[in-house]
């Protein structure tokens, strides 16, 4: 059969942080299908870290871009109008889902506007199916568009902050409209079912965010480097690595940790550093491309996420692929791929003593490290594979178009 061709919406596209939705489009593309990249606002200069970014963001259609040409946007919805039926039904759905208050319908009639100039787009493009990844307010912009338009929509739903308003983004009527829900974890649709009809569980599906190990490898490593990639925000407990940092001078002299990413508390941050007296031992180095991330894992001895709150990182997974022993939180999906003890070492959210006590024992055993790092490579490469997981997203869509149900959460695979 005939692959279906499929448009891939998100707020912003591409960012630096969400590298692995571009290997997700990259991998269908590759399989054959076309895949038209959408996004709502144009990402900004600090996101175009390198030639892959560069490139995807000039071919991607964007939104509000489109919404400000009177004339198009006057067009697209007339051409929605010529059905008023199906025009007004969908109105009075972004009207029914709308946020509380003037300010939340306000929003959701932007977002109205904005679905009949993304329908129009993909209506002229061709495009079978519109798939959504993070379920807020470009997912709104997407079921509102399936509405207006009769193109099939799904969407990839991470947590952890959706899970925290679900109401607010109405979670549970997107899931109901949605051909099928990719779900990143279990722990991620069991969130989901929570709050959606049980009629429609069985549309949920766990696809898993992945990365290529083939891309990854280990390089010479000393004991004397520890790594964090992510966002510098609360989320991410950047201040509890600090205090564990702190607390393993005396043991680890030549201890230093890199810090790549930026966000809005890198100053608080680097001064925390400083009043802790680590500031010498950190290095703050800013967002960096795909490739500078690489060689920074080939490099570093241990990598450590010390969040409060995440899906199930890909940057542990790039970890892991890279045979680097991670050491994070035991919160969310997150167990699902890092099993305590054996691929990596989990601790308690929060903890700075607990976070220092697991850095010292993977610090001082080489051989542990060597065996956690093997074991975090065969664990992403039989679940998080990006091909693989591209390909079970594939079979989905396929299902979609041909109007049936997901064959089943997720394929079986052989444990590693």
């Amino acid at each position: 059969m005939n692959l279906p061709k499929i448009a891939y919406l998100t707020g912003e596209y591409p960012r630096a942080s969400d590298t692995f939705i571009q290997r997700e489009v990259a991998c269908l593309r590759a399989l054959g299908h076309e895949v038209l990249t959408c996004s709502i606002r144009r990402t900004g200069p600090e996101h175009l870290v390198g030639p892959e970014q560069r490139s995807e963001q000039a071919g991607t259609f964007h939104v509000l871009e489109a919404l400000k040409d009177a004339r198009r946007a006057l067009r697209a919805h007339g051409r929605w109008l010529r059905d008023p039926g199906r025009y007004f039904r969908a109105l009075a759905l972004a009207w029914r889902t709308a946020p509380r208050g003037l300010r939340g319908r306000v929003y959701q009639l932007i977002y109205f506007a904005e679905a009949g100039v993304l329908a129009d787009e993909l209506a002229r493009q061709g495009i079978d199916h519109l798939h959504n990844h993070i379920a807020k307010a470009s997912c709104t912009v997407a079921m509102l568009a399936g509405a207006l338009s009769g193109i099939r929509y799904s969407f990839t739903i991470h947590g952890p902050d959706i899970f925290f308003e679900p109401h607010h983004w109405r979670i549970d009527e997107k899931a109901a409209r949605a051909s099928f829900v990719a779900c990143i974890s279990d722990f991620a649709r069991a969130q989901l079912m929570c709050f959606a009809a049980p009629a429609h569980w069985d549309r949920f599906a766990v696809v898993h965010c992945a990365v290529s190990p083939a891309r990854y490898g280990a390089g010479a490593r000393d004991g004397t480097r520890l790594l964090f990639v992510g966002r510098l925000a609360g989320v991410k407990g950047v201040p509890v690595l600090l205090e564990a940092l702190a607390g393993l001078t005396a043991a680890c002299p030549d201890l230093r940790l890199t810090l790549i990413g930026d966000g809005p508390e890198r100053a608080a941050l680097e001064q925390h550093a400083q009043a802790l007296g680590v500031a010498e031992r950190t290095a703050f180095l800013g967002y960096r491309s795909q490739a500078e991330v690489t060689e920074a894992l080939r490099s570093t001895d241990i990598f450590v996420l010390p969040s409060f709150a995440e899906g199930v990182p890909v940057v542990l997974m790039e970890a892991m692929a890279a045979e680097v022993t991670v050491v994070t939180t035991r919160i969310a999906g997150v167990p699902e791929l890092v099993r305590d003890g054996e691929s990596g070492l989990l601790v308690a959210p929060g903890d700075a003593a607990a976070l220092r006590d697991a850095l010292l024992r993977v610090l001082g055993d080489a051989d542990l490290r060597r065996r956690m790092g093997q074991m975090g490579r065969a664990r992403v490469a039989t679940d998080y594979d990006s091909e693989t997981e591209a390909a079970w997203l594939s079979e989905l869509f396929r299902a979609a178009a041909a109007g049936r149900k997901p064959p089943g959460k997720r394929p079986v695979r052989a444990a590693p």
